[in-house]
């Protein structure tokens, strides 16, 4: 194994092969942590994209980071499903934890206003502005999804990266965040009519004369994060899968936001269109906005899949070893905190608290340390602490917003027996960590339990338009994340030749 001067990480050998000749496994001729290399490409790209539109159009009800997380999981789930199923479930988890927090980061980017310059009915036919609010959806979805990458890549790649120095290497990437938003994403003075040199939101340069609220971007501030953080990973740690993933995942999001948004953008440009034929009678029918997301969902995952396929041998999942460094009392300390202050952020807006929890990248500085250094927390991640804020946000529209159901029913069936369930799964799956178990013992009802539950809260959000009832503008979406959910059934429930082989060599 080759050691940094940094002892923040212990680096695996640059190819798979070689790290497993020395894991005492090579004999075997099936190593048990092994990657699973004849993955067909098109399973990985497929598959990601079904994970990718399901979790990013279910995104669209439940919003921001927290929404978001419900993307990450289902592709980071897909995608070490299929190429890390005998990989010890410790190692596994945590990437797949890794890849849930870090796609989050995008949602404090202001977009809502850069995807008007592309539609909104005072700049239909401006050129100019279709074009400049596409490369500003390709920027900050390229910002978006690239963290979700990189930080999938980070788990996988095989550089141990300890709590103790994830603390330092975060706040290294908060400190270029916040150089790069005076630099990039400065002066801002609504009031004076003082914005960026470099701005994707609505502005008076397409708008002079309009009542217009610009809203602060802090894109340059994250890029330049981004950036900093590809740099250090690949030169200093020599985490090549971390810095390739993390490419990917720029273009997966630097084409599928802009593409997503064509769609709409042509339907607000082509009136007449939709306005004749078969169309008059579709188009009411078309959630559009829905439909944008999903597609983006759709490009993202793929790409994330086809970077993963492509760089499937670089994927180097070592013995776990020790490091557990966080005492399970602390753990708990922590998951209690950031629980609070999340469940606070979401729901109750104390001004301290939004400050802080507002901003992504400030939200996951406690659970990226605690992932990396505890046996509890990959599990709690990826499955309590994701759900809760989408429970919670069912429950407020289902009972208190649009009351469809009593409230303690509202109550028992959106928030407590899902919460009450995913915890139990956590503590279970936890507890059985201190033995090594292959990671597909987790991955697949863990695929199932998280592709149908949020596939169910999002159901019952859309007031369950069935195929067969009265169709509204939710029931083509809907159709949609039917097939995704039953692809991602699918590959939940596939075994890989390798798992058969070890199966039997058992």
């Amino acid at each position: 194994m080759k050691s940094l001067a940094l002892p923040a990480a212990s680096v695996a050998p640059t190819s798979a092969e070689d790290h497993w000749s020395h894991s005492g496994n090579a004999s075997t001729g099936s190593p048990v942590n092994a990657p699973e290399v004849d993955v067909p490409w098109w399973h990985a790209v497929i598959l990601t994209a079904m994970a990718g539109g399901l979790g990013w159009g279910i995104r669209g009800q439940f919003g921001h980071e927290s929404g978001a997380m419900i993307a990450g999981l289902l592709v980071s789930l897909v995608l070490a499903r299929l190429f890390c199923p005998r990989a010890e479930a410790a190692v596994v988890i945590r990437a797949v934890a890794w890849g849930t927090i870090a796609i989050g980061f995008g949602g404090s980017m202001t977009y809502g206003q850069t995807v008007g310059l592309t539609h909104d009915a005072p700049l239909v036919g401006n050129w100019a502005a279709l074009r400049w609010g596409l490369l500003g959806l390709a920027i900050k979805g390229g910002i978006w999804i690239g963290f979700a990458g990189t930080f999938l890549g980070m788990g996988l790649g095989g550089v141990v990266y300890r709590a103790r120095w994830m603390v330092p290497l975060w706040l290294g990437v908060l400190g270029l965040v916040s150089i790069g938003i005076r630099w990039i994403n400065e002066p801002f003075d609504p009031a004076q009519h003082i914005l960026p040199r470099i701005y994707f939101s609505d502005d008076w340069l397409w708008e002079p004369g309009a009542a217009l609220k610009p809203r602060r971007e802090v894109w340059g501030g994250m890029l330049l994060g981004l950036l900093g953080l590809l740099a250090f990973i690949r030169v200093r740690l020599g985490d090549v899968l971390g810095f390739r993933l993390g490419l990917w995942g720029f273009l997966g999001g630097a084409l599928g936001f802009p593409l997503g948004q064509c769609l709409q953008a042509y339907h607000a440009w082509n009136p007449p269109i939709f306005h004749s034929g078969p169309w008059v009678t579709i188009d009411p029918l078309i959630n559009w906005w829905n439909f944008m997301e999903t597609t983006f969902g759709l490009v993202l995952g793929a790409g994330l899949g086809l970077g993963v396929w492509s760089n499937r041998r670089r994927i180097v999942l070592p013995p776990r070893g020790n490091t557990r460094e966080i005492p399970t009392w602390i753990e708990v300390i922590l998951l209690v905190v950031h629980s609070g202050l999340l469940v606070t952020s979401e729901f109750f807006g104390v001004g301290w608290v939004d400050r802080i929890y507002d901003f992504g990248m400030l939200l996951a500085f406690i659970p990226l340390v605690a992932v990396a250094g505890g046996r509890w927390w990959p599990y709690f991640l990826i499955l309590p602490v994701t759900a809760v804020p989408i429970l919670g946000k069912t429950v407020r529209q289902l009972v208190y917003q649009e009351p469809s159901v009593p409230a303690w029913l509202g109550w028992v069936l959106y928030g407590v027996i899902p919460l009450i369930g995913v915890t139990f799964l956590a503590v279970r799956w936890a507890q059985a960590d201190r033995r090594a178990r292959p990671a597909a013992e987790v991955l697949r009802p863990c695929l199932l339990v998280a592709t149908w539950l949020y596939f169910s809260l999002n159901f019952a959000f859309f007031h369950f338009p069935w195929p067969w009832s009265a169709w509204t503008s939710r029931t083509p979406n809907s159709l949609v994340y039917w097939i995704c959910a039953f692809g991602l059934s699918w590959c939940a429930g596939r075994r890989s030749a390798g798992e058969v082989t070890g199966i039997r060599a058992k």
